[in-house]
């Protein structure tokens, strides 16, 4: 099962034994096994007995929280976290070594930029009436490419990165149908259907980094990219950021293959939200994206924890990513309160 998202109105959740009932208007309609979830997706105004939290918790199930009507990031519940107190501190004293960070983001930045010219190199196999704007952008950006091994802070580096993004973002419009609207990145709120697709899926995204850093036992809030900045997940940001273009392909291929058009979103003023519809034919694609990806991201957690830690294994013995069936306390989700049209941090930035 993996992942189930439920978004229905005048749901309620209960737990009977190891089982999530599900009741709709006070009717009964069907059973989910906790033992086989490890996430649970929950949009919109749906009702959880707290036995049902505590079951969710005790078997390690990853509770997201999304805001219906504006389908945005809102709260998240986590189980116990990962007992290796000493990853943390290492995680901490490197935070203030700058070669380790400007090292670490060397790569972040190197591997995103990479991604964003394989995919104007793929759209160029694909649309010869845009050949030159794609090629521009795709050389602005191997340009700066050449830089980055040289550059010689993190300013800088954020400053190449920046300059290549810009590059980026005026070419990929061009591969969206000009009926959405689509003429760069905006966000909070988000002006078009391309935006708000990107904004939501970046949330996604984030939420599962957040999710793997966390099992492992490192802090999601202290980066060595991103600076330290209240409530914001630095390192969930710094681990996002080279999946980023394939986020963006993944939406790409929504509005070009899947059938995702302007009718699938409702606009508010002058924002745009995806209505039940498009967010039902959208679970199971990214999930299908997603189920393919975690076991990289998984690994990617693991590996900078290895390198935190010295080389050393960050897991005991008989330890896995996932917390297994351990039994955990619940803990509150942070930023619950900061407003429904807020995303955690930089996620959809």
């Amino acid at each position: 099962m993996g992942t189930v998202y439920l978004d229905r109105r005048n749901l309620q959740l209960k737990a009977e034994g190891d089982a999530l009932i599900l009741y709709v208007s006070g009717r009964r309609e069907g059973t989910l096994p906790i033992r086989a979830m490890e996430r649970l997706v929950v949009v919109g105004n749906v009702t959880l007995e707290a036995s049902a939290l505590h079951r969710l918790a005790l078997h390690g199930v990853s509770l997201l929280l999304l805001w219906g009507r504006r389908p945005g990031f809102y709260a998240r519940l986590q189980g116990r976290l990962h007992r290796n107190g000493a990853l943390r501190r290492e995680q901490y004293r490197l935070s203030l070594n700058e070669n380790f960070c400007l090292r670490f983001s060397r790569s972040l930045v190197l591997r995103k930029l990479q991604g964003m010219v394989g995919l104007l190199e793929e759209a160029l196999s694909r649309r010869a009436d845009l050949t030159s704007p794609l090629r521009r952008a795709s050389l602005q950006i191997q340009s700066g490419m050449d830089r980055i091994a040289d550059t010689p802070s993190l300013d800088f580096l954020r400053g190449h990165e920046g300059a290549a993004s810009a590059a980026y973002f005026r070419a990929f419009p061009r591969l969206f149908s000009p009926e959405l609207g689509f003429e760069g990145r905006n966000r909070r709120p988000p002006r078009d259907p391309v935006n708000a697709m990107l904004s939501l899926c970046y949330t996604l995204l984030h939420w599962e980094m957040v999710r793997e850093v966390e099992l492992i036992g490192l802090d999601p809030y202290i980066g060595f990219y991103h600076e330290f900045e209240y409530g914001r997940e630095s390192l969930a940001c710094d681990l996002v950021e080279p999946w980023r273009p394939e986020v963006d392909r993944f939406v790409w291929r929504l509005f070009t293959e899947e059938g995702f058009s302007k009718r699938h979103f409702r606009r508010e003023g002058e924002a745009f939200y995806l209505k039940k519809e498009g967010r039902s034919m959208l679970w199971p694609l990214y999930e299908g994206w997603a189920r393919e990806r975690r076991p990289l991201w998984q690994k990617e957690v693991r590996e900078l924890a290895r390198e935190i830690m010295a080389g050393k294994d960050p897991l005991s013995p008989g330890e896995g990513g996932d917390g297994g069936e351990e039994g955990r306390s619940l803990g509150a989700g942070d930023r619950a309160g900061e407003g429904p049209s807020e995303g955690p941090g930089e996620a959809d930035r």
